[in-house]
């Protein structure tokens, strides 16, 4: 099997599942996550677009439900040994062998949690989802278990973290090096990606932000290219990636002569990124990150400039983002532990004057606060 985890940090992560789902008297679960099958089993697909779920019992059973073209893929990339199979066909109704196979599982009755905020249950797959087991067994929301769980990471996936970090150092060179009047925002973004996989990385969860001009003012991606002026600023915001984890980082390089609010909002976003930062520490909220980032800026008088929210946790993420909880917006309880892994970006977007600053780069926790794992120069770069 390809597993990317030594079996003893499996079993670990299906312990702390279940003492969670014990907590909350839970019989069993359906996840529909990837990211949840990922973390428990190391199922490694992108074929959750299409209906399938991986049950979970109190006493630590497990079977998998997905379609004929993923059965070889849970074969080789997980520890799952349970795997069913539904049928492509006219007329078909998943739902309803998820409930059969539950039903199998001697589920009848029994308190069911699933993942309901999922990329991989859609809302007409949901709606048939509690068709299907209406009268069987209740189902109870419970989306937010694995989630928890995956936000605090282990030495092993640390290590893939930190090697994630040094790819989007990789790639932020390789970008920097091609930034210049005349150069073509597609052969940017092909050297990072290059870069990225020539190196041993992988696709990250979504496209990477690439805009010049007036589209460095946008924090999407967006279809076209074009070559870079004379003086000119651009932005990106990309992430190295290593067995789907995921760091990041994003910065606005200026090409030519540097503007009046270039140099002025990048030492505001050095400013709020550091005071981030230093939030970053065991018993802190997301949202006492945000306060910082919002402090900073309402100090310099750019509040107007800065977004509600300024960056979020990062992990093994699939399509279609990386993004991951929680998110540092305004009044978050959620509290900072060591091993997080979170990205921090000061995004300043003047419309008026069409002027952009970006600035950000990711950090584990550590005890002591945070490590910074990628851009370890927050220098203005100017080309």
């Amino acid at each position: 099997m390809a597993l990317h985890f030594e079996p003893a940090e499996f079993d670990r992560r299906r312990d702390a599942l279940l003492a969670a789902m014990q907590e909350r008297r839970l019989d069993a679960m359906l996840l529909f996550q990837q990211e949840s099958m990922y973390w428990l089993t190391g199922y490694d697909t992108f074929g959750f677009c299409f209906f399938q779920s991986l049950v979970l019992k109190a006493d630590g059973q497990m079977a998998l439900l997905t379609r004929s073209a993923d059965l070889r893929q849970a074969r080789h990339t997980s520890t799952i040994a349970d795997i069913r199979v539904w049928k492509d066909s006219a007329g078909a109704n998943p739902a309803v062998d998820l409930r059969t196979l539950a039903a199998e599982l001697g589920l009848a009755g029994c308190t069911i949690g699933v993942e309901y905020e999922s990329y991989g249950l859609v809302a007409s797959n949901g709606f048939k989802l509690q068709a299907a087991f209406e009268g069987f067994a209740p189902l109870v929301d419970a989306s937010d278990i694995v989630t928890r769980l995956r936000a605090v990471k282990s030495p092993a996936e640390l290590a893939y973290v930190r090697e994630a970090g040094r790819l989007a150092d990789l790639a932020d060179e390789a970008a920097l090096a091609r930034i210049r009047a005349g150069a073509d925002e597609g052969e940017i973004l092909a050297a990072q990606h290059a870069a990225i996989f020539s190196a041993g990385g992988d696709y990250p969860g979504n496209e990477f932000i690439i805009g010049s001009g007036r589209d460095a003012l946008l924090c999407r991606y967006k279809a076209g290219r074009r070559r870079l002026d004379a003086t000119d600023q651009i932005t990106l915001e990309f992430a190295g990636v290593f067995r789907h984890y995921h760091a990041a980082i994003m910065r606005t390089a200026v090409v030519g002569e540097p503007r009046p609010q270039h140099l002025a909002y990048h030492q505001a976003a050095r400013e709020a990124l550091l005071a981030c930062e230093a939030e970053m520490k065991p018993g802190r909220t997301a949202g006492d990150i945000f306060a910082a980032h919002a402090r900073v800026f309402a100090e310099q008088g750019m509040s107007e400039h800065r977004l509600n929210a300024c960056g979020y946790s990062l992990g093994a993420k699939f399509t279609p983002s990386w993004m991951d909880w929680p998110m540092f917006y305004e009044g978050n309880p959620w509290v900072i532990e060591p091993g997080m892994v979170l990205f921090a970006h000061m995004i300043l977007m003047d419309s008026e004057s069409g002027t952009a600053m970006c600035l950000g780069r990711t950090s584990i926790v550590s005890e002591h606060g945070a490590e910074p794992v990628t851009l370890p120069s927050l220098e203005l770069a100017v080309r």
